[in-house]
């Protein structure tokens, strides 16, 4: 009774902290275990082998019109000096 103990009390002290446990990859965890890329799937896998998209799980990104706009979408990496005149600012 008390070796069964004092074997317990040891296995206890012998045991992997949790802090030191490794990451779990795709590697390390059950056969089929798929950790992926954390991005969402877009359709589905056929029996065959093949892919289908479904176009409600595709990304949809609504953008307004831009036209009339006068901001440019690019921005040079190179700066130039510029005047610029507060027009709120009063003296």
């Amino acid at each position: 009774m008390a070796l069964g103990l004092l074997l317990g009390i040891a296995r206890a002290y012998r045991r992997k902290r949790t802090s030191s446990l490794n990451i779990l990859t795709s590697k390390t965890g059950p056969r089929d275990y798929y950790k992926g890329k954390n991005c969402k799937p877009t359709g589905f896998h056929t029996r065959k082998g093949g892919y289908v998209v479904v176009q409600e799980k595709l990304p949809n990104y609504v953008v307004p019109d831009l036209t009339d706009f006068k901001l440019k979408p690019y921005v040079s990496q190179v700066a130039i000096n510029a005047n610029t005149t507060d027009a709120g600012a009063s003296k």
